[in-house]
């Protein structure tokens, strides 16, 4: 029997949803969209766009793929974050929602400056840094990262989402001291590896399987990387800066701790969208709220 591309929707759907799958609609939608060819904002067509038996059976493959652990964003090779769709690969971490607040409060942060200059820290696929130069038009930014496949995405992003005149992505190791001649920056801003060793050997298949683990591992107590950015790239900020980090759900408390350790000020923790304490910020002086 031919079967629309609504027909396949509902398939996918009820393989999700039986499977466990926390957003079985969004993961049907988008997998349909992407293996039918079609517009995931125009879904009411889609009950009468009829479909060859190979292309029902390329999305039932998919579908395969991504209930036996493949996660659906390096399927599609491309997510949404912060309302813009991000292309990636295997070299970087998925964009969480959980990372959406961070990025708003860099936003409202360099909205309230005269071209400021942003520095994402460990950038993987740049949604942070060219999410902030995409809403703020005044904006110069500069992520960096090690990994060489990274900064491929990264810059391949900056110009798809045509921000790479105001975006240049810079290799260098955060645990060691910056390059020279990189000049100060109002905001630095980082969601740095911070999986212990402990968490690592507990991280869902889909993650620890698929995801890079460079990207992920923290050190023994996932801290290596607040230690390194704070005690070597703070001198990177302009005196009335101020340096953003997303930490785990429970490690806020002692992010906090080694940024006083190293002399910031006006240090604060705040909530994620999901109300969960991820973002620690402070200042290289005064104290300043944001």
């Amino acid at each position: 029997m031919t079967k629309t591309i609504n027909d396949v929707y509902i398939e996918l759907f009820k393989r999700f949803k039986e499977a466990g799958d926390p957003q079985p609609s969004l993961s049907a939608r988008e997998l349909t969209a992407y293996a039918c060819k079609a517009d995931k904002r125009r879904t009411a067509e889609w009950a009468h766009a009829y479909l060859d038996d190979a292309t029902v059976d390329y999305a039932q493959l998919l579908c395969d793929r991504c209930l036996d652990g493949e996660p659906l964003a390096y399927i599609l090779g491309e997510w949404d974050f912060y309302g813009l769709t991000f292309q990636l690969d295997r070299s970087v971490l998925i964009p969480r929602a959980d990372t959406e607040r961070l990025c708003e409060l860099v936003i409202e942060r360099a909205r309230a400056k005269v071209a400021p200059r942003v520095l994402d820290l460990c950038c993987g696929s740049g949604c942070i840094g060219i999410a902030v130069a995409h809403a703020v038009e005044q904006a110069r930014v500069a992520g960096v990262d090690l990994s060489d496949g990274a900064l491929r995405v990264t810059r391949e992003n900056a110009r798809r989402l045509g921000v790479q005149n105001r975006y240049i992505a810079l290799k260098a190791d955060v645990r060691f001291r910056p390059p020279a001649g990189m000049g100060e920056f109002d905001i630095i801003v980082s969601n740095p590896p911070y999986i212990t060793r402990a968490e690592m050997s507990r991280l869902d298949r889909s993650v620890y399987d698929y995801e890079p683990h460079e990207a992920l591992f923290g050190g023994e107590d996932g801290l290596d990387f607040y230690h390194a950015i704070c005690a070597k790239w703070g001198g990177l900020l302009a005196p009335d800066g101020m340096l953003l980090f997303e930490c785990g759900y429970r490690q806020a408390t002692q992010v906090a701790a080694i940024m006083e350790e190293n002399g910031f000020a006006g240090i604060g923790v705040t909530e994620d969208l999901s109300g969960v304490p991820r973002i620690v910020y402070g200042c290289p002086a005064a104290a300043q709220e944001i």
